[in-house]
């Protein structure tokens, strides 16, 4: 049986990852530093029991080098995440992501495995990709302050004509435009290129707005369906920036974990980057109003038509690649990975944390 590490794996998606492994008979190790605003009461109970849990430091090469130790294959979840607290913690951001990331490669470089799983962001795209209305592949400007302070919502070409969203490729340059989307960036490109001079085959998996059980509720920044789901149960709206008509690729973690798993898998897939989402692209207007049919809740979502600079318009996912490559197939609907999350969530009798942050990003994924 191999053994695997995944560090962050007492997490969100690394929990999921390591009862999907464990099921199919690998051995798990986690390294994670449970992170008491995310686990609040050590080791958490919904970790698989065959887990062995290392506590420890992704930056620490001591705890890095003790947690490799007859591994024979690498996922790499562990980072600082939240679009709108990287920019109130730049050092942790900075250190977690990049120099964490950093302090594993080097001991790889020296303790060699057979494989490499990186997870990256939707949020290196920063806006996806647009077409004109002559059919041509277009970058939109970056909206201004004053566009949005107008409520002119949508982007526009360097000429000021309309564009339409299309699927993002992979092919897509980055804009990265938020501290979190450019430690994502840094990751997977320094797990690439030491993959590539040591040896090791290695893949960097996009992940878009990834959603599902276990999303740390005590967290203010989870996932908007988390969030929307909380109010609802609560008896309020859903609070939507701008008019809700922007786009999102929603994935839930299940999809994810069996996207990680085939890429695990493929030894002759390397040295690549690829999109995993869920092939769909829905408006937050649409989803929150679906997870209130979920609920059987009668409450209409706020349009807010608050904004903030930086916050991208329309960005889901092309995942042909994935699937080309990988044989990689969404099967969860949004709606019954809805039904399974406000599920989850009754079982936790969340209470509302967000009333200090009102403005919700969108954004999250990783």
């Amino acid at each position: 049986m191999p053994r695997v590490l995944i560090t962050g794996g007492a997490g969100f998606i690394g929990s999921h990852l390591a009862d999907a492994l464990i099921a199919r008979g690998d051995r798990v190790r986690v390294l994670d530093t449970l992170d008491p605003s995310v686990h609040r009461s050590g080791r958490p109970t919904y970790l698989h029991r065959d887990v062995e849990l290392q506590v420890g430091d992704v930056r620490d090469p001591s705890a890095v080098n003790a947690a490799l130790a007859g591994v024979e294959a690498v996922i790499h979840l562990a980072a600082a995440v939240g679009l709108g607290q990287s920019v109130q913690a730049v050092e942790k951001f900075t250190s977690v992501n990049a120099m964490g990331t950093a302090v594993l490669l080097e001991a790889l470089a020296h303790r060699r495995v057979s494989r490499l799983i990186v997870a990256s962001s939707m949020s290196v795209y920063g806006e996806g990709l647009y077409m004109t209305e002559e059919g041509k592949i277009a970058d939109p400007c970056l909206r201004s302050t004053e566009s949005l302070r107008q409520g002119q919502w949508e982007p526009v070409d360097a000429q000021g004509n309309s564009l339409t969203p299309i699927p993002t490729p992979e092919s897509k340059s980055p804009m990265l435009e938020s501290l979190y989307a450019l430690g994502k960036y840094e990751q997977e490109r320094l797990a690439l290129l030491v993959g590539r001079a040591c040896g090791i085959p290695t893949v960097a998996l996009r992940l878009f707005n990834v959603y599902g059980p276990r999303q740390a509720l005590a967290n203010p920044y989870t996932g908007v369906l988390s969030i929307f789901a909380t109010r609802l149960i609560n008896g309020r709206p859903p609070l939507v920036f701008e008019d809700g008509l922007q786009q999102r690729d929603f994935v839930n973690v299940r999809d994810v974990v069996r996207a990680i798993v085939l890429a695990l898998d493929r030894y002759e897939v390397s040295d690549t980057v690829l999109n995993i989402g869920s092939g769909t692209p829905h408006t937050v207007r649409e989803v929150a109003r679906c997870m209130a049919d979920v609920l059987g809740s009668n409450v209409e979502p706020q349009m807010s038509g608050q904004y903030q600079a930086g916050d991208v318009r329309h960005c889901f996912g092309d995942i042909g690649r994935a699937r080309a490559l990988l044989g990689y197939e969404p099967r969860v609907s949004l709606w019954s990975g809805m039904l399974e999350l406000t599920t989850w969530l009754a079982e936790q009798r969340a209470q509302e944390r967000v009333e200090a942050r009102e403005d919700l990003r969108v954004a999250d994924s990783v």
